[in-house]
């Protein structure tokens, strides 16, 4: 809770651990499905597991995260630790009772490069990431080993009309962001009147996850605007591609107003270069002061100045800000 502020953040209460690594339950998967707007290099899933008749069941609200045990064993012959994955559903889940919840895999695959002067310099074989891959591969009626909830911290405030919202997104950080925005608007109480912002960061726009959701929910709710940032299509008139921070500093106009105003919460999911690039946006145009703190090393210098060191050494995010990157 931040009581400094003129609008005070009081989150919900939420429940975690009910479910241990250790002790894990049992999940069924229900449907595995791509979640992209077209052809793609990459690889995402919607991926939906009932947990019914387990703890899990019920408990989970959105921004929180949930554990999956892959199976096998590591390199050392170890069994694989736990893996957390972002809820992707509202509170009442994929099946309006809370049973069925959901996540966003993305498929990795890789070069293996040296890193320690044991790895041998020649080796540079291609790997696939252990859970990604393993979920991404499941079919309907798979059984899964789960833990959770996890979080407490990135989560929609107690009173949701109390606040304005803008969700900060890349790749699979979109996640949190469909559970909320299906929280916010379309929950049994009804639609939140609020005023919401989704950015959307993909490199393609064939890389965007759940855009037709969105765009629906768009076209639904008069307060809720859909934006997308696509980073690697140039857009003509000799401009390159857009970042989540350059599309709302282009926009300050618009922006600049719900930055302003005491209402606003931020939330950023995704990559973990993606607050830098806010923050020192938001220090430029003098509106960081709600969102984060400057050390005082950079309370006195040009944020023109600032690099990507100083900016994770000396910014640091108040209860206005929630940050899960990666």
């Amino acid at each position: 809770m931040n009581t400094g502020a003129s609008n005070p953040v009081v989150l919900e209460d939420v429940q975690i651990k009910l479910v241990k690594p250790s002790a894990p339950v049992i999940g069924r998967v229900v449907l595995n499905e791509l979640c992209m707007n077209g052809k793609s290099a990459s690889y995402v899933k919607h991926t939906t597991f009932d947990v019914s008749g387990t703890p899990l069941a019920g408990t989970f609200r959105p921004g929180q995260s949930f554990g999956v045990i892959p199976p096998g064993k590591d390199d050392n012959g170890k069994p694989h630790k736990v893996r957390l994955y972002s809820l992707a559903s509202p509170s009442w889940g994929e099946d309006g009772g809370g049973t069925v919840i959901s996540t966003t895999p993305k498929r990795l695959m890789g070069e293996f490069f040296p890193q320690t002067a044991r790895d041998d310099p020649s080796d540079h074989h291609l790997f696939r990431g252990v859970c990604s891959n393993y979920l991404c591969d499941l079919k309907p009626g798979d059984e899964v080993l789960l833990s959770g909830p996890n979080g407490k911290r990135f989560q929609l405030p107690a009173d949701y009309v109390a606040h304005d919202y803008l969700f900060l997104a890349t790749g699979t950080g979109i996640a949190p962001f469909r559970g909320m925005l299906m929280e916010l608007l379309q929950g049994p109480g009804g639609a939140c009147g609020s005023e919401i912002h989704l950015v959307m960061g993909s490199p393609y726009t064939t890389d965007l996850l759940y855009h037709d959701l969105f765009e629906r929910l768009a076209a639904e709710h008069s307060n809720f605007h859909y934006h997308t940032a696509i980073s690697r299509e140039p857009r003509g008139m000799g401009r390159g591609g857009l970042y989540v921070d350059v599309l709302l500093e282009e926009r300050l106009d618009s922006f600049g107003v719900l930055l302003a105003s005491p209402r606003t919460l931020i939330y950023v999911c995704g990559l973990a270069g993606m607050q830098l690039g806010l923050f020192g946006m938001l220090a430029r145009h003098d509106l960081d002061s709600n969102y984060c703190t400057r050390s005082v090393a950079l309370a006195d210098t040009d944020p023109a100045d600032w690099d990507a060191p100083a900016i994770k050494r000396g910014i640091k995010p108040t209860a206005r800000c929630m940050l899960e990157v990666y």
